[in-house]
């Protein structure tokens, strides 16, 4: 039997976009977001971020596509206070922490302020709280980096810099099937969205260096902008810590698939597809299609 001891624990806010047994299986502690759901006649229903199979993901892309309208919010201070106190009061004494980008929410802030009231309970408390400078699958991404490298032997303080020195280094592009969505974002205007649609245009969307969503291309047409996508690549070089390449869905199998096939003939990749959580789907929309990748290149714009 081994006597390997993890020098610490790993746990993520539901952005990360991995899946309930993936959690379980990785001994992730798990923080989930809320989201709510408004229907046409005003009746509002709050959920939790917490899917436990594919029904539900494909059943929350169903409502958004009947003309429900999503809203996220920030989880406050109590609940990370919660979630921390939780974690110290069953004996961890040394975690890591992963929330979405600064760029899209300050999470972060409120995540190192809960650490901060939790460790003037349990002193020997430490948590590191990374900003991911990315979401979905990218933060997913950077969790499972840390899960290797928690499972290899390394320290807290090896795996924290290292994810801080190549998070940057994560490449994202993203197609959104429809303009509304980041209308109601506020990353659009409305007379954008009416035109853009009209017109079967596809935004092109990629993280910057700030962990800011910037549309970068457009596209027109599903098909052509995945060719647009996946050209993309031949831009960079696949990082040597980790040659994985993801693709991420909001209930668009065929088109990811699509995404998946031309990786595979064009540059040999065999990408692992996964769906995209409510809460980034909620301003993504249904049907938006991503992939991402770590390079050796840190992100150009």
């Amino acid at each position: 039997m081994s006597d390997f001891v993890k020098d610490f624990e790993i746990s993520t806010d539901s952005t990360c976009d991995l899946y309930a047994d993936e959690i379980s299986a990785k001994g992730l502690y798990f923080l989930p977001l809320t989201f709510t759901l408004t229907t046409k006649s005003g009746e509002i229903t709050e959920y939790k971020d917490e899917f436990k199979s594919p029904e539900e993901y494909r059943a929350y892309y169903d409502k958004l596509r009947a003309g429900i309208l999503s809203r996220t919010s920030m989880n406050n201070p109590f609940v990370h206070e919660e979630h921390f106190r939780a974690m110290a009061k069953s004996g961890v004494k040394r975690a890591i922490h992963f929330t979405i980008s600064y760029g899209l929410c300050r999470t972060v802030d409120v995540a190192r302020e809960a650490v901060k009231e939790i460790q003037k309970e349990y002193p020997d408390f430490n948590c590191l709280c990374v900003e991911c400078s990315t979401t979905t699958i990218g933060q997913g991404y950077l969790v499972n980096l840390a899960v290797e490298m928690r499972d290899s032997g390394k320290t807290l303080e090896e795996t924290f810099e290292f994810i801080e020195n190549n998070k940057k280094k994560i490449q994202h592009f993203v197609i959104a099937d429809s303009l509304m969505y980041l209308m109601r974002g506020g990353r659009i205007s409305a007379t954008s969205a009416v035109v853009g649609t009209a017109l079967n245009i596809k935004p092109i969307i990629v993280f910057n260096k700030e962990g800011k969503l910037v549309n970068y291309k457009k596209g027109h047409g599903m098909k052509k902008s995945i060719s647009q996508i996946v050209g993309e690549l031949s831009n960079y070089t696949l990082n040597e810590n980790s040659k994985k390449v993801v693709i991420g869905h909001s209930d668009n199998l065929e088109m990811a698939t699509v995404l998946h096939d031309k990786l595979l003939s064009e540059h040999g990749i065999d990408a692992e597809i996964r769906m995209i959580g409510p809460v980034i789907g909620s301003h993504l929309g249904p049907n938006a299609v991503a992939y991402i990748f770590m390079s050796n290149e840190e992100r150009p714009l």
